[in-house]
């Protein structure tokens, strides 16, 4: 037993050599092509966040992408605007920086599977035994509605959203004219057509729409201090989108759901109805359910 005045020792702690240091894993790295969204940088997701967090090089789409959404970026990351670049010199680009960092970051506008180039990238990528994945995001489809405070969809009114935009110097493939889509007369969402707003009038007329029929025009939906948002019919939208210098990044909607907030009665979810029997709930006997059809909105 050691007396109490005994100072206590400890063995000396013998401190094994530090293992030697390997070389890096050999690049090349793995490119992201990530959905910026539609303007808002906090409309990205947490994981195309996360990923630019971590990029060593990240290639943005500076003509349709808010600047911000590349202030996520770690210090010293390679940051490069592709709006001056073709479509080669961005594959080039990609290639080269995936040769130097571990994960290299394509941002473009709303979802990369829109309007995004995604298979002219991704091919070259493939045949150069390079890895890619992509990352959704929030198209301007749905800010536009957003922020508008519309729905898309109606029970009973239309269940079909139509992804399109109009004829242009891209022709569209046979069969898939605005006019011929407008004949549903289902929710059309008109991407890259702002320009065209006569000729997506005259295609909405064609397929029988009236002049009264209301029309929705959102100029870069989410964009903080740049959102304009403009409400019409078939008839006066292209004055009004005149009248507020709206002729770039805008949204179109033709739908018979827009307004719907002031109608005077919409037919009820089948999933919130009380007077409906789900896997989850069972109906009320004594349901009082609103079930009278809406004038037609168009």
């Amino acid at each position: 037993m050691t007396p109490p005045d005994t100072p206590i020792t400890t063995a000396p702690r013998i401190t094994a050599p530090a293992p030697e240091q390997t070389a890096a894993p050999t690049l090349p790295g793995k490119i992201w092509f990530v959905g910026a969204g539609p303007g808002d940088p906090e409309l990205l997701t947490l994981k195309g966040r996360r990923l630019l967090e971590e990029a060593g090089a990240i290639l943005y789409a500076g003509s349709l992408v808010n600047e911000a959404a590349t202030r996520f970026a770690p210090a010293g990351c390679v940051i490069r605007d592709s709006k001056d670049m073709t479509l080669e010199a961005m594959n080039d680009w990609l290639i080269e920086h995936a040769q130097r960092h571990a994960t290299v970051v394509r941002l473009q506008t709303g979802d990369p599977g829109l309007y995004g180039a995604l298979i002219e990238m991704t091919r070259p990528l493939t045949a150069a035994g390079l890895a890619w994945a992509v990352v959704p995001g929030v198209s301007s489809a749905f800010a536009a509605a957003a922020a508008a405070g519309e729905t898309l969809t109606l029970p009973e009114v239309t269940q079909t959203v139509i992804l399109t935009r109009a004829g242009g110097r891209t022709p569209v493939p046979a069969g898939e004219d605005l006019a011929a889509l407008a004949t549903h007369r289902s929710t059309l969402c008109i991407f890259l057509s702002i320009t065209l707003l006569h000729e997506v009038q005259a295609a909405l007329r064609t397929a029988g729409w009236p002049e009264e029929a209301p029309i929705l025009v959102v100029q870069k939906a989410s964009w903080p201090g740049a959102e304009k948002i403009v409400r019409g019919t078939l008839a006066d939208i292209k004055r009004r989108c005149q009248d507020e210098k709206i002729g770039t990044q805008a949204m179109i909607i033709a739908s018979p759901t827009l307004g719907a907030g002031n109608w005077e009665s919409v037919i009820r979810s089948k999933l919130y109805d009380p007077a409906f029997t789900h896997g989850h709930r069972r109906a009320s006997a004594s349901a009082d359910t609103d079930t009278a059809r809406p004038a037609d909105p168009s």
